[in-house]
């Protein structure tokens, strides 16, 4: 069996094998989005291609849209030339149960994808065409949260961001750059109005991308690129708006486990690649089965009728009051916790992690006792069982191939959200006291001990990339494993860094806890253990 148009023609071996088909005509769906494109789509890897395009597909099969989505990626072209282009734009969407079955389906709403790069003329042709079209309703990303950055830790514009400001819109790199330059197009083909959307895991991830884009067109509007009619346009949300929106769905680096399950069935070409940026991408996606979307409704021209599909449609405030409760309370505090303390006690499985009494306690501190008192209520999603579901059910999946390598990278992009927003919040608080945390000191002192590179048996560690990495090992040079006096007076220009964490931990009371923790960690070998056996205890 092959994933791809004419493969699954035949549908008795995909239906004998259990994998669930689309149940619409994928060629009209191709030629009503060659003719009248909705929505474009950057960012081609897991989360899109097992959630995002999966909305699109339930719509489509109840008739209620005609077109599909345009993929599109401006950093990792080989996900769109190798797992793209030879299965027709089609997934395999593997749901990993907690009883340990798989849900099968075969995702085929992608009508195409796009390499968004000048190496690609055609490509940069075509996604030139579709933004000047009328019909095109929405442009959404899921790129990280680094892809909307400008600027490092210091405001210092990234060289290739320099680079775009001083070169015309049709020869810019950035994935920012490149969104502005095709509004640009449109600007100039009429200037239809459009929701450009950021569907990304990052707090007020609309504010974050609307600013990005209006940087680089005011930076082109200086230098004579662009028209001042252009930053206006963009800058007015009855014309281009930059809806806000909380996404959760845990989607892994593909399994081994769940490649060879495929392969036993049938399905051919199955096999995971590395991309030569480094992505490690299968054909198909493993992912858990909970899913969460929350969208302002702000469509300036139309949408597609997302409700349908189950997501939430709101106004910005409860947007942002879910996206707060998940970001900084009830999920992401608690996987970045785990992430740390994983990769420095040899762990290499989330599910696993949850079975250690000190981690599990961690993470419930962290959520239940830390984070409720100051958790934002949206409404739409109860905080304490959303919680309780990461807790009991979603982060022990032992079926979740997920690692804390994974959960690692550029934790320093989330550290301002994830600790900073509520050490903010019982600081704004009278009856709180900052200074009584102890479950997110430890999260950041493990992340600190953690960007030394060395376990905790004192064997060398690789640290995920993070775009901060460089920064602060040269900050932290000179600490050594064994020696707890060698970090004396290096932690303080990190702790007081207010882009680092959103607030300056001196000022807020933790520096001496945090740098307490961070020494005791540095003792020798089993130091992180015996911390962590110290701190949950006397909770």
């Amino acid at each position: 069996m092959k994933l791809c148009y004419e493969g699954i023609q035949d549908r008795a071996p995909w239906e004998k094998a259990g994998i669930r088909l689309p149940a619409f005509d994928w060629k009209a769906m191709c030629a009503e989005t060659q003719r009248a494109p909705a929505w474009v789509h950057f960012g081609a890897g897991n989360i899109f291609r097992g959630f995002i395009a999966k909305l699109q597909q339930s719509l489509l099969e109840q008739g209620l849209v005609q077109s599909g989505v345009v993929a599109a990626d401006t950093f990792d072209y080989d996900i769109i030339d190798q797992i793209y282009r030879p299965f027709d734009s089609m997934a395999l969407l593997v749901s990993l149960l907690p009883n340990g079955t798989l849900e099968k389906e075969v995702v085929a709403s992608v009508a195409r994808g796009l390499r968004a790069g000048a190496a690609f003329p055609e490509d940069m042709e075509r996604l030139k065409v579709i933004f000047r079209s009328p019909s095109l309703q929405m442009v959404s990303f899921t790129i990280t949260e680094k892809g909307y950055a400008l600027a490092d830790l210091a405001g210092k514009y990234f060289p290739s961001v320099q680079a775009d400001f001083e070169n015309n819109p049709a020869n810019c790199t950035h994935a920012m750059s490149m969104t502005a330059a095709l509004l640009w197009e449109r600007f100039q083909a009429g200037g239809a109005p459009l929701a450009v959307v950021s569907m990304d895991n990052c707090s007020h991830n609309g504010e974050k991308l609307r600013g990005s884009v209006l940087t680089v067109a005011r930076e082109w509007q200086t230098r004579g690129f662009v028209s001042q009619a252009f930053t206006d346009w963009v800058s007015d949300e009855k014309c281009v708006s930059f809806p806000w929106s909380m996404i959760d769905k845990i989607t892994p680096r593909p399994a081994k486990e769940v490649e060879e399950a495929l392969d036993a069935l049938g399905v051919e070409d199955m096999s995971p690649i590395v991309t030569g940026k480094n992505t490690f991408i299968a054909p198909f996606v493993n992912a858990e089965k909970p899913q969460y979307l929350v969208v302002e409704d702000s469509f300036p021209n139309g949408r597609p009728p997302l409700e349908k599909a189950g997501v939430y449609m709101a106004d910005r405030d409860t947007v942002n009051r879910a996206e707060k409760m998940k970001v900084t309370t009830c999920l992401n505090p608690l996987h970045t916790a785990l992430a740390v303390y994983g990769c420095l006690l040899g762990y290499h499985s989330i599910a696993a992690e949850m079975k250690d009494p000190q981690l599990k306690a961690l993470v419930e501190t962290i959520g239940y006792q830390e984070g409720l008192p100051v958790v934002t209520d949206p409404s739409i999603l109860s905080p304490k069982a959303f919680l309780r579901e990461v807790i009991e059910e979603r982060l022990p999946n032992p079926f979740m191939p997920d690692t804390p390598q994974r959960i690692a990278t550029d934790t320093s992009q989330k550290m301002p959200i994830r600790f900073g927003e509520t050490i903010k919040s019982y600081m704004a608080r009278p009856d709180l006291d900052v200074t009584e945390l102890t479950g997110i000191p430890l999260a950041i002192a493990g992340w600190l001990r953690y960007l030394l590179a060395v376990d905790d048996t004192g064997a060398p560690m690789p640290c995920s990339a993070d775009p901060m990495l460089e920064t602060l090992h040269g900050q932290l040079s000179g600490v050594r494993f064994g020696e707890p006096g060698s970090f004396a007076g290096k932690l303080n220009a990190i702790l007081s860094n207010e882009t680092l964490f959103a607030v300056d931990l001196c000022k807020a009371g933790l520096a001496e806890k945090i740098t307490g923790m961070v020494r005791e960690m540095l003792a020798g070998p089993g130091a992180v253990r015996a911390v962590l056996g110290k701190y949950i205890a006397a909770l």
